[in-house]
């Protein structure tokens, strides 16, 4: 089964959205990699690595992030994870963790994931 890792600059965000995700998808894995590990808001290539080790199978990881430096620093550990199946999604933070952990739980694959991400941002909310 695919799986996620929620990057945030807030601890608090992302383990809130990680939290929210399991209550429609208890089984998906996922982790969260929020803040600076010494604590305050922020990014750490060290906690995306780790999260997305910890999720990790053949089936691949995807990252989804707030912004700015959450980006960044994905980037930077999806090329240390040279070979690995691991992927960035663009699209909104929550509304992406909630649609794609629902895709994985179906049995869709990290391809027809994406697939389905790629329309999240137009989706209208009213």
């Amino acid at each position: 089964m695919v799986g996620f890792v929620i990057v945030s600059h807030s601890e608090k965000l992302a383990e809130g959205v990680t939290d929210l995700t399991k209550m429609m998808a208890e089984d998906v894995p996922i982790a969260a990699a929020g803040g600076l590990p010494e604590g305050g808001f922020g990014t750490s290539f060290e906690r995306i690595f780790d999260a997305v080790n910890s999720v990790y199978s053949d089936d691949g990881v995807i990252i989804l992030m707030d912004m700015g430096s959450a980006v960044m620093t994905a980037e930077m550990v999806i090329e240390a994870m040279d070979g690995m199946k691991v992927v960035m999604a663009d699209c909104p933070l929550v509304e992406g963790a909630v649609t794609a952990t629902c895709d994985a739980d179906s049995g869709m694959s990290l391809e027809e994931i994406m697939e389905d991400l790629s329309e999240v941002a137009s989706q209208k909310k009213f």
